[in-house]
């Protein structure tokens, strides 16, 4: 899936996966895409949960070899 920027979030412990998708979905124009790589196994249900509060789309998430991806539409 194409995405419009690469957030690597690997190593990092919850809430910093949120916090640093937070500060790369801001410097996204509404229906670009933000493709997020994270080790901490909360990012599943936190990730999905923030994209709904904040009215952006999860379309896409994956596991491989340990690292989580995801793929979220601004909204």
């Amino acid at each position: 899936m194409n995405a419009d920027k690469l957030l690597d979030a690997k190593g990092l412990a919850c809430p910093l996966p949120i916090v640093k998708t937070k500060k790369s979905m801001d410097d996204l124009a509404t229906g670009q895409v933000l493709e997020i790589h994270a080790t901490d196994k909360g990012a599943q249900s936190d990730l999905a949960a923030w994209a709904r509060s904040g009215g952006h789309e999860l379309l896409q998430s994956t596991e491989e070899n340990g690292i989580f991806k995801f793929w979220i539409k601004k909204g």
